[in-house]
């Protein structure tokens, strides 16, 4: 027969994921999740209980659950199993054995909540204005990106995509409501660049292309410590250099601005000048001419720093898992913004370690 596992064994358990280095530990004694309690709170406007039934789960909790989704790219269903499962997950949580724990359910509705209320920029905002009291500012310009992230493919026919594209709902998808709640008319398919594919001479045989379709996510880091600063969700096709005038952060304290060259244009180049800032925008070539030299180089000068947020959406999608399940652009909005939010919580111990160091 077992022996009875007591207070102390769970305590030894614990000590133990302590000793392995416990990643979600770290993040909960260097965060205190209560400063996002009033954002939340404006969000939900829970009733008082005055009225009786069953009291909801504490927000901050609940958002913390939501992270936790974010950072291990876990499905609502995948997140009720794992966090009575994984011990690392209950004490981020502050859940013990006997305390109820929330079902998929809950998580959805909870986020749609959040939802909503539009409520992701606040949090974002919030955690934006935490890292700026404690001396992260904004520094030495802004590095601008966009990447694709992927969503179901939805399976239509040319006329009903036509349909669609136009703004209109397919008459067969109204006579059954529960097909229209599965159909993503917001997401969109684009072409993904791939790399290009040149002969044995070095001329350019063709540009390879990958469909894809989903949403595209829209960021601004800044130079100095990487953190994401500003952000947008779009469809898939939207181009990249239209989103540049929302991405300039005024609170910069560097005047450089660095993307790709499909952020180049002489509407950008003046919002750039408008705004005091430099463009370190890369060069494009002409069409059927070569960059010429001065230019290549200064591209290659330029790749070394706008390279770095490439790592942001690096950690998103390979380690985050970041996908979008949902459906419509106001819930890939806040998928995405909790990714952005995230990917900070996950930057934030990296640079309160190396400032303890100095």
């Amino acid at each position: 027969m077992s022996e009875q596992r007591g207070f102390f064994d769970l305590d030894a358990r614990y000590a133990a994921l302590s000793a392995a280095g416990d990643p979600l530990e770290k993040l909960g004694g260097l965060i205190d999740f209560e400063i996002f309690r009033p954002a939340l709170d404006g969000a939900l406007r829970r009733s008082d209980g005055s009225k009786g039934g069953r009291p909801p789960m504490d927000a901050v909790m609940m958002f913390k659950v939501l992270v936790l989704q974010t950072l291990y790219g876990l499905s609502d269903a995948q997140a009720e199993f794992q966090i009575p499962d994984r011990r690392s997950f209950g004490r981020f949580l502050g859940l013990d054995d006997g305390d109820n724990r929330p079902d998929e359910t809950m998580i959805w509705r909870f986020r749609e909540a959040l939802v909503r209320a539009d409520a992701v920029d606040a949090l974002f905002a919030r955690f934006d204005a935490h890292l700026k009291s404690l001396g992260y500012l904004a520094m030495g310009g802004q590095i601008m990106d966009a990447s694709i992230i992927a969503a179901p493919r939805q399976r239509m026919t040319d006329e009903e995509r036509a349909i669609v594209k136009g703004g209109g709902i397919p008459g067969a998808w109204k006579e059954k409501p529960a097909r229209l709640a599965q159909k993503d008319r917001d997401a969109c398919w684009t072409l993904k660049r791939g790399r290009r594919k040149k002969g044995p001479d070095g001329k350019l045989l063709m540009a390879l292309a990958t469909p894809m379709f989903g949403y595209k996510s829209h960021i601004g880091i800044d130079q100095r410590h990487g953190f994401i600063r500003t952000w947008k969700a779009s469809d898939a096709a939207r181009y990249d250099g239209r989103e540049l005038p929302e991405l300039l952060d005024p609170a910069n304290t560097g005047g450089s601005v660095w993307a790709d060259t499909a952020y180049r244009s002489q509407k950008n180049e003046r919002k750039i000048a408008r705004a005091g800032r430099v463009s370190k925008i890369h060069f494009r070539r002409a069409p059927g001419k070569p960059l010429p030299p001065q230019r290549q180089r200064a591209n290659a000068a330029r790749s070394k720093i706008r390279s770095a947020v490439e790592h942001v959406f690096a950690t998103q999608k390979h380690r985050m898992c970041l996908f979008i399940r949902t459906i419509g652009i106001e819930r890939a909005k806040t998928k995405i913004g909790l990714a952005n939010i995230a990917f900070n919580f996950k930057r934030f111990p990296y640079w309160e370690q190396k400032m303890a160091m100095i």
